[in-house]
């Protein structure tokens, strides 16, 4: 069944007879639509996209439940999200036709969710589907009992019966046959289901285990991925081939802490090889800036189209993290690239960030059907018409048009695989991807490195501008805690490596923005979504979703990379005041980890704790980092002892699987190579304090944790870790300590020597 593919890190599983591809499906002319269902009520844009439908849809909530029961109807539950080109699919071709509808709405009570708004739901029978069926995907489509309890599901289904595939029609009418033929039989069997989800998906800790020993993690978590390292194109698969952060901060650790090593050159060769694989690739958008959210080959071309915020996030601080190591500016402009786009197509007026960028979208304005691609990709023709001019000092005849399809590998008929287009949407089109070096480039025409740089700026630009005229796929302008989190570290992280100062105050601005939207101060908890209403408000649903443990672990780490980059105090005191909060929600003191969602929602039949690093970290795995790091600020070992907790509550996976968990064995080693407190004491307006703090952000150390030791005793940090108030400005020049905990090094104030320190 084709889907969109679930965001795993290293594989991307669909149900039977399915195949990856970039292009399929198409949707119909705007129109007015009459007929409204109660979606209409909703704030999410992927529940507002299907307000108009033939089928009779309920969100998640109390008033679907209640009407399964009292009419004794199964519950039919589809859960995707807006910029899901299958969901779009499966919409035109069922959820828009009548007679399907008909069926639909007299069997079943219909139940829609987006999972970015409920990943809690999401998760909960996306475990159910990928159990039953060794696959799952978006849209996931599930059938449930009055009682919620999942019995059959899958992903997509076409409308009709084909040659190897059953159609929707049929399903459903099947289901409701066995409903009434079976009733008791199916009731028997969900219970039995249920009961064996419940046992699969248990974490725990058995008996008194200790967290695994770091060294072996690490090696094993290598190995794994070095044998899955595509040596070409790098990437860990041969396709299709997500970003994966995840594995690329593994890499980086791992070089960190075994720079003298071959294991260790390889580490960084396997990561740095990557992402400039990555940035050549058409997964990069050459015109548009940012990454699309994958590549369906093996070469990091063809993309499925959409843009992710989770993916610019990551990226950008994964590219920066680059630069800090190689020093090369290649990456830092990535990261710039990254974080222009965000700034420009992503950004709310109030400070927050949208979530994402459809793939479909019509070709020109008078186009009747939308595209996967159709506002990235050019015919050949096109890109003469814009680029005419002959070039001074080239080869005679060439024009910019020669230079640029050269260096972007652009063909006359188009450098689509028809294996990758099955539905020849793309035919006759190109998408960019560099395919020779500028040097290469250069040579062929005869010019300056400096000159072809300047050509291929001058094609780009004008590639963009015509861009413009085209209509723009559908923007998801939800904001979500999570996702605003891993934007901000991106901003965050970048302005510190890069030394761009408004880089740091456009994460300050959007943690500002999480703090008036999606935080309610008078119970100290955070929000899950918040929405752009009419007239660019910023709007809440009617019963605002409370926040997952996601969205407390990204918003602290946040918090924390803000700190380090802005060396602002409120926000590492919202940052442990979230942490409290965190732990009183979500901890499992009987089995150790965090669950996922809060307990006491009688709808959610499992409370569960993620497993996989995927296109997102899993929170349980970030959050070990973020307690050591909340330890390091404010003295409490309790949040030490609980990161020894989750690695004990894991250690079975870590030790077999680590792959599956790269961000949690990258804190394995944090947490054995202990925190290093690196205190600055000096004038935040000082020169030579901020030539240290230079020192400090232009140095890869994955087990360090900045603080500014200002002088002021009634600072947040001085009352927290009374210590701070032993250490003195030498000589009264800014000065630099190394503490391990809460003992410190000799004081220096060089650069050089504290350069030294960090380097090890």
């Amino acid at each position: 069944m084709l889907a969109a593919p679930l965001r795993r890190a290293r594989r991307c599983t669909f149900l039977t007879g399915s195949l990856t591809m970039a292009t399929g499906g198409t949707t119909s002319p705007p129109s007015v639509p009459c007929h409204a269902n109660r979606l209409i009520n909703e704030k999410s844009p992927y529940l507002l996209q299907h307000a108009h439908n033939l089928v009779d849809w309920y969100p998640w909530g109390q008033e679907a439940f209640d009407k399964a029961k009292k009419e004794n109807k199964l519950i039919f539950l589809s859960v995707g999200y807006s910029t899901c080109h299958w969901c779009h699919v499966m919409e035109e071709e069922s959820f828009k036709n009548k007679e399907i509808g008909e069926i639909m709405n007299k069997n079943f009570v219909c139940i829609k969710v987006d999972r970015e708004e409920r990943p809690d739901v999401d998760k909960v029978y996306m475990t159910f589907v990928q159990a039953t069926s060794g696959g799952g995907g978006w849209p996931m489509s599930v059938w449930l009992t009055p009682d919620l309890k999942p019995f059959v599901g899958g992903t997509y289904f076409p409308p009709e019966d084909g040659v190897h595939r059953v159609g929707f029609r049929t399903v459903l009418l099947r289901i409701a046959e066995q409903w009434k033929e079976n009733k008791d039989a199916l009731l028997e069997n969900s219970q039995k289901i249920l009961e064996a989800l419940l046992h699969m998906s248990e974490i725990r800790v058995r008996g008194q285990e200790s967290p695994p020993p770091s060294k072996e993690v690490m090696a094993t978590c290598f190995q794994q991925l070095s044998n899955s390292y595509d040596e070409d194109y790098g990437g860990f698969s041969e396709s299709p081939k997500f970003p994966t952060p995840v594995n690329l901060n593994f890499l980086f650790t791992y070089w960190a802490l075994h720079r003298t090593t071959p294991e260790g050159a390889r580490a960084l060769q396997m990561a740095l090889h990557t992402l400039k694989m990555m940035a050549h690739g058409g997964i990069h958008d050459h015109i548009g800036q940012g990454f699309h959210r994958y590549s369906t080959d093996q070469h990091w071309h063809i993309p499925h189209f959409e843009k992710m915020l989770y993916d610019q996030g990551q990226l950008a601080a994964t590219y920066s993290r680059a630069f800090q190591i190689s020093g090369d500016e290649f990456f830092a402009d990535v990261a710039q690239d990254i974080l222009l786009y965000v700034s420009r197509d992503l950004s709310d007026q109030a400070g927050g960030f949208y979530s994402a960028e459809d793939a479909d979208s019509y070709p020109t304005t008078t186009s009747r059907k939308k595209r996967e691609g159709a506002f990235c990709v050019w015919a050949a023709e096109e890109i003469r018409a814009l680029l005419p001019d002959p070039v001074e000092g080239a080869t005679e005849g060439t024009t910019l048009a020669d230079v640029f399809m050269h260096h972007y590998g652009v063909k006359e008929t188009g450098n689509v695989s028809p294996m990758k287009d099955p539905h020849q949407e793309l035919k006759g089109k190109n998408v960019l991807i560099v395919r020779c070096s500028p040097e290469l480039t250069a040579a062929r025409f005869g010019l300056e490195l400096g000159q072809l740089g300047a050509l291929l700026r001058e094609g780009r630009r004008r590639l963009s501008a015509a861009r413009a005229q085209r209509p723009r796929p559908h923007l998801d302008t939800k904001m979500l805690a999570a996702w605003n989190g891993l934007m901000i570290s991106g901003f965050a992280q970048a302005g510190a490596a890069l030394a761009q100062q408004e880089y740091v105050s456009r994460a300050a601005q959007a943690a500002a923005f999480l703090r008036r939207h999606l935080f309610d101060p008078a119970s100290g908890r955070l929000l899950r979504s918040c929405y752009r209403g009419k007239d660019n408000t910023v709007e809440q649903s009617a019963v605002p979703i409370p926040g997952f443990l996601e969205d407390y672990v990204f918003v602290i780490q946040a918090l924390f990379d803000l700190y380090e980059a802005s060396l602002e105090q409120g926000w590492l005191e919202w940052a442990l005041q979230l942490q409290h909060m965190q732990d009183k929600l979500f901890w499992d003191p009987k089995g150790f980890a965090y669950f996922s969602s809060e307990a006491g929602d009688p709808s959610l039949l499992l409370r569960l704790k993620d497993d996989q690093d995927g296109a997102e970290p899993t929170a349980n795995s970030v959050t070990v980092t973020n307690l050591l790091r909340a330890a390091c600020y404010s003295g409490h070992k309790e949040w030490v002892e609980k990161a020894g907790q989750i690695l004990a509550a894991f250690s079975e996976r870590l030790q077999r699987i680590p792959v599956a968990l790269p961000e949690m064995a990258r804190a394995t080693a944090v947490f054995h190579h202990t925190l290093k407190q690196v205190v600055i004491c000096g004038d935040p307006q000082g020169a030579d304090t901020k030539e240290m703090l230079r020192c400090v952000h232009s140095v890869f150390s994955p087990n360090k944790v900045l603080m500014l030791a200002d002088g002021d005793s009634a600072g947040f940090l001085y009352r927290q870790l009374p210590f701070l108030a032993s250490l003195e400005r030498k000589d009264g020049k800014a000065t630099a300590y190394l503490c391990s905990n809460f003992a410190c090094s000799l004081p220096v104030t060089s650069p050089q020597e504290l350069r030294g320190m960090l380097c090890p």
